[in-house]
């Protein structure tokens, strides 16, 4: 899990210092970056909802890796994932028409995950039961607003 998490955290950092230009030769790569990127947010995501809801064995050190990832990964398909000629996947058409909404929706987000690791991180599991509730609520937020279903 370890080295999951460092491969992750380099990979996130790497993609986060390349122009947003440079990231996607065509549309659809952008599309399979940004679905992906959700994929794996929500599969870690949903690892600290398990443990919170005590639909799994809470570990303290399984919470905080999770959490890593989940504030890493939250902040990677905003700069250049969703520029404009990369319209399409489940992504709402409002996404390129209100962009400032969409803005504030993930800057949200990425707060939100970053909550949600400080939390992970002090071991309370009522807050993290809490901080959990909120994250969720942040993402099925902006879903509602900008995915189809």
């Amino acid at each position: 899990m370890k080295r999951l998490a460092t491969f992750a955290v380099a990979v996130a950092c790497a993609a986060l210092s390349v122009p947003a230009a440079a990231q996607f030769a065509k549309p659809e790569d952008a599309i399979k970056y940004r679905q992906s990127a959700m994929a794996l947010q929500g599969a870690h995501f949903g690892r600290i909802a398990a443990m919170a809801n005590g639909r799994a064995p809470y570990d303290k050190a399984a919470v905080i890796a999770n959490a890593e990832l989940v504030a890493t990964i939250s902040q990677l398909p905003w700069s250049g994932a969703y520029a404009p000629g990369t319209e399409g996947g489940k992504a709402k058409p409002e996404i390129w028409k209100d962009t400032a909404k969409f803005k504030e929706t993930s800057d949200k987000l990425v707060a939100e995950t970053a909550k949600l690791l400080t939390v992970a991180k002090t071991g309370d599991l009522d807050a993290l039961k809490a901080a959990v509730s909120s994250t969720g609520e942040t993402c099925k937020s902006c879903h509602d607003a900008f995915r189809s279903k």
